[in-house]
């Protein structure tokens, strides 16, 4: 991020923002499987199609997914696969502190019932 201006700083908290909505985080996840319509993400993600769409909106505005229009339909891909890389990132690192956190919590278990002995 060093050296970016205000502007593109500002870009950059607009693509996390779009990353920060638990069912665009879905709808991405499912994508990562292959392409899909609205119908079907809205089938998969229980919403209505209404609203995935709006969501969809949201992820294209910011280079996340491409759209193909198929006749009626409407398909969706993931247009950045680096998303992936960093969701990963993310996810593993927050695996990692969910761990440290049970170790803790089960040495600290251990350690308050021994105490009590």
């Amino acid at each position: 991020m060093e050296g970016l201006t205000k502007d593109a700083l500002d870009q950059v908290a607009a693509y996390f923002l779009a990353l920060s909505e638990p069912t665009r985080l879905n709808i991405l996840s499912f994508l990562r499987e292959g392409e899909k319509n609205v119908g079907e993400l809205a089938n998969l993600c229980d919403y209505t199609s209404a609203n995935i769409s709006r969501h969809l909106a949201i992820l294209s505005k910011h280079g996340l997914v491409a759209r193909e229009n198929r006749g009626t339909s409407v398909y969706y891909r993931i247009a950045d696969e680096s998303v992936y890389t960093l969701c990963d990132l993310v996810c593993g690192s927050l695996v990692r502190q969910f761990e440290e956190q049970a170790l803790t919590q089960k040495a600290f278990a251990r350690s308050s019932s021994s105490s009590k002995k």
